[in-house]
């Protein structure tokens, strides 16, 4: 199945409410938690992420001021900040919501901006492009898994020991990111993981 079928395929289980993301131990033991949505046009990365010996939730918290998005010139990767998170048609309240979005840390990709940032035109890791608030957008930088599970290594190359495996859906902090690897954390379980898993993170990109 490719990446494209793949991320169409959980998309349309989480608009029913069953998604399932999950990180397991290397032992392939894995916890798995599904969330129930209420409601139409729930995008399709909402609640479930499971960890392995505990559960995995990822953290909201507030995001930056406007002003630190508007400095920055279009196309680039930022992040939900928002435990919900309405996308519309246009950029004002006026327009029509597409999507709701339950998702706090999803990559989002800047494409465009209105009214000195207020409003922010993003696409998310399905493709799915339209407005959002700017105040619902922050600059830290996250990833999601897309393809087969990935594996999460202690050390930035392929020949260092397995730590964890992410499967699809799992999203995580980057940080650490250089020559096609990043460090990423799924709230403090984490390892380094090849960017060509990840999407939110250009391959040559850097990031301390």
């Amino acid at each position: 199945m490719s990446d494209a079928s793949r991320f169409g395929h959980m998309r349309g289980l989480a608009k029913r409410g069953r998604i399932v993301n999950a990180i397991e131990a290397c032992s392939n033991r894995a916890v798995e938690m599904a969330g129930e949505d209420e409601g139409t046009n729930m995008r399709g990365f909402n609640k479930g992420v499971a960890g392995a010996l505990a559960a995995v939730m990822i953290a909201t918290t507030v995001g930056p001021a406007i002003a630190a998005l508007v400095q920055r010139k279009p196309p680039y990767y930022a992040s939900i900040a928002a435990g919900r998170a309405r996308m519309r048609t246009g950029p004002a309240r006026t327009y029509p919501a597409i999507w709701q979005y339950q998702r706090a840390d999803l990559p989002v990709k800047v494409i465009d901006t209105y009214e000195h940032g207020n409003w922010l035109k993003v696409e998310d890791p399905g493709g799915t492009q339209g407005w959002m608030l700017g105040s619902l957008i922050r600059d830290t930088r996250t990833g999601f898994v897309m393809g087969p599970p990935a594996e999460l290594f202690d050390q930035p190359h392929a020949d260092a020991r397995i730590r964890w495996r992410a499967a699809p859906g799992v999203v995580g902090r980057l940080s650490k990111c250089a020559r096609g690897w990043c460090y990423f954390d799924v709230r403090g379980r984490g390892g380094y993981i090849e960017t060509i898993h990840l999407w939110g993170v250009d391959p040559t990109e850097i990031i301390p």
